[in-house]
């Protein structure tokens, strides 16, 4: 007869330094960004109406600051909480303020402690951030298709139909990452070659424009290398490194995989800071650079039936980028202008799905996380027996993402809109993430004054300038910017108020359900686990059985369980009804109290204690107890 496993599947640490850095970089794919996000950016406005666009390369390296500031702050938590498993940053948070009691007190489990206000804030803005940033990938994607499918037909795809292709690359997505992380990493590795390859060749060739001047230009965008790069106005570097933490986020992803990763304390600090220095201050940088130096009247197009050229018309084009790949191909490659631009948009495409399927991994495994801590409903921590993934949390978001991604495809509008729901939720999550790095080591015999003291404060007060900017700019702004602000409030505010909606009603139920703890030890162990429970207040009495059985071993004190004997083994059961919030702190203080690590320790069983009464006053519930 066939062995039945009944046990969780196991995650095996499969990821090097490598794996772990390539799932980070697949999260944000430089040359992808370039295309997909340029347009926005190049469309970016000041609150009074006039554009920005001049400052796109400048809005950059104040987001990056950012990111490196969080950056550092994530490297050296994940570096003293190897162990933080598949709950990341949220691990992270839960372990710090655990801390900050008095030590040598322990903190005991409630629904109304600072530690899990924390946690809950945090996993609020990574949920913002991982689980709205897939969709703004689905609609990127939808539309980039739809350019190509106009390039190839000369007739567009309504908003209906780029909704549908938008639906169908999202379940592919999450088929992949249902599938397992080793195949996602191989298909991240893939993709991080393509992109740096097809990138450079563009910007080099941006380059080779700009020096050759093929179409005799006069009336370039930027005068110059040193135009490009300078701020031109404080206004506009704040709106566009509102726009730019999109493209440069994701660095921070590989702490979700510490579960999957070898020697995590070792690898995840270092794919944190490998994955952003080779991506925002290489990669990004330089192809933003070569970009803003080509960009001419030659590139035109048409806003609101009028002819616009350079910036103008970058930011009325589907795809800037494309047009720019038509320009350098047909003006430089001999006339393959359409076939380069082609080319790149495949790499493109092929890009977002490894950015897509990396924030889904990260997503899944945080809110995986977060249900096996009981604040998340518990089909979301249902593992796959045999790929070991979040299987039933991946669909949800395959769900969730559709959706959010149909209000992308619609407008640009909509598509700043969800943009900046995800980017509120990064910089929330990054500066709960720079606090928390300062309280960890503040105390701690290795702080150091600069990477524990100054750059998570600096990290802190940046991310809450850029959360100010969002509230600030898109308030202020024209009536597009306004209605940008109502979609990233209203995606905001609608996660918010389903969170708290659940959080109050499981932690009602949590504090007013009682659960009978069933715990079958050894005899000579009864008196640890009873003072253990008394000092942390967990129980008000409890009845204690002599019993006589057996479990796995039939008895046996050895291994050899093939004889077919059984013996009955004294042992005591202990039985006391507890809230169903101190369960799990229950089942850990007996645990710990009862545990030799050898064969024979026993069980706890958790049974519905449906009602309760107390004969002498007829309390019910949780009053009986």
């Amino acid at each position: 007869m066939a062995t039945v496993d009944l046990t969780k599947p196991v995650v095996k640490p499969t990821l090097g330094l490598l794996g772990a850095t390539v799932n980070a970089m697949a999260l944000i794919a430089p040359g992808a960004f370039l295309w997909i996000t340029y347009q926005l950016q190049a469309g970016a406005t000041a609150p009074d109406g006039s554009s920005v666009a001049s400052d796109i390369w400048a809005g950059i390296i104040v987001a990056l600051i950012v990111a490196f500031l969080s950056a550092i702050s994530y490297a050296e938590l994940a570096g003293i909480y190897p162990e933080a498993g598949f709950k990341s940053v949220c691990y992270f948070v839960e372990k710090t303020f655990s801390k900050t009691k008095v030590e040598g007190t322990p903190e005991k489990d409630s629904p109304f402690t600072g530690k899990r206000f924390a946690k809950l804030i945090t996993a609020w803005s990574a949920h913002l951030f991982y689980w709205v940033y897939p969709g703004v990938m689905v609609a990127m994607m939808a539309m980039l298709l739809g350019y190509i499918y106009t390039q190839f037909t000369g007739k567009t795809l309504t908003n209906p139909e780029l909704v549908g292709v938008g639906v169908v690359f999202t379940f592919v997505c999450a088929y992949i990452a249902y599938r397992g992380i080793t195949g996602s990493t191989l298909t991240s590795i893939w993709i991080n070659g393509i992109q740096l390859v097809s990138l450079v060749i563009f910007s080099c060739l941006a380059i080779w424009y700009r020096v050759a001047n093929p179409q005799h230009t006069v009336a370039w965008s930027f005068t110059g290398a040193l135009d490009v790069i300078k701020p031109h106005s404080l206004m506009g570097v704040m709106v566009q490194s509102t726009i730019a933490i999109l493209i440069l986020v994701g660095f921070e992803s590989c702490t979700a995989l510490a579960a999957e990763t070898k020697e995590p304390q070792k690898n995840i600090p270092k794919a944190i800071i490998l994955a952003l220095v080779i991506q925002g201050l290489f990669a990004y940088l330089f192809e933003y650079f070569c970009t803003g130096l080509m960009i001419s009247d030659k590139l035109a197009g048409t806003a609101a039936g009028k002819a616009v050229m350079g910036l103008d018309a970058a930011a009325a084009s589907s795809a800037p980028i494309g047009d720019l790949a038509k320009l350098l191909g047909d003006n430089l490659l001999g006339g393959i202008g359409f076939g380069l631009m082609i080319t790149i948009a495949i790499t493109v495409a092929i890009a977002i799905i490894g950015t897509t399927l990396s924030c889904m991994n990260t997503a899944v495994r945080v809110s995986c996380a977060m249900a096996e801590d009981r604040e998340f409903p518990e089909l979301l921590g249902f593992m796959h027996g045999e790929f070991s993934t979040p299987h039933v949390a991946i669909w949800v978001l395959a769900i969730i993402s559709s959706i959010i991604g149909g209000i992308g495809v619609w407008s640009v509008v909509g598509l700043t809109g969800i943009t900046l729901a995800s980017n509120l939720g990064t910089f929330i999550l990054y500066g709960m993430t720079c606090l928390t790095a300062f309280i960890a080591f503040k105390k701690r015999a290795d702080f150091n004054v600069l990477k524990h003291g100054f750059v998570p404060i600096l990290g802190l007060f940046a991310n809450i300038i850029m959360v100010a900017a969002i509230l600030y700019l898109y308030i202020i702004g024209n009536n597009d910017a306004k209605n940008e602000a109502w979609i990233c409030f209203g995606i905001a505010g609608a996660w918010a108020f389903i969170s708290l909606f659940y959080v109050a009603v499981t932690t009602m139920n949590k504090s007013y359900k009682l659960k009978m703890v069933s715990a079958i030890i050894r005899p000579e162990y009864l008196n640890l686990v009873v003072e253990a429970l008394r000092q942390e207040d967990f129980i008000m009495g409890m009845t204690v059985t002599k019993v006589r059985g057996f479990g796995r071993q039939k008895g046996s004190i050895n291994d050899d369980k093939e004889n077919g004997d059984i013996n009955f083994l004294p042992k005591v059961k202990v039985d006391c009804v507890v809230k169903e919030w101190d369960v799990p702190a229950v089942m850990d203080i007996i645990s710990e109290g009862a545990r030799t690590g050898n064969v024979g320790d026993g069980k706890i069983f958790v049974i519905d204690a449906s009602q309760a009464r107390r004969i002498r006053t007829a309390d019910d519930g949780v009053w009986a107890i």
